[in-house]
């Protein structure tokens, strides 16, 4: 199921959907590099934005989000 979570570094509030353990789904509500300092600097540096694929900070918000059980790993692509 996908439930909004926050980014505890800068609150940026992304749509998450965890399907395994390896799996997540994210959909940004505005252009990554216009709300997370973390893209942002690497596009300032160069990189194109379209290939930063992560953030780090948000994806330990995630990871927070699965252990306090706010957002829950469906299974949906188990066998």
């Amino acid at each position: 199921m996908t439930r909004p979570v926050e980014c505890a570094t800068c609150g940026n509030r992304v749509l998450c959907e965890k399907f395994s353990p390896a799996h997540t789904s994210v959909r940004w509500s505005a252009p990554s590099a216009a709300v997370c300092p973390v893209i942002r600097a690497r596009v300032a540096a160069g990189e194109p934005a379209g290939r930063v694929r992560r953030c780090e900070e948000l994806r330990g918000s995630i990871e927070a989000a699965v252990a306090s059980g706010a957002l829950e790993v469906t299974g949906a692509d188990l066998p």
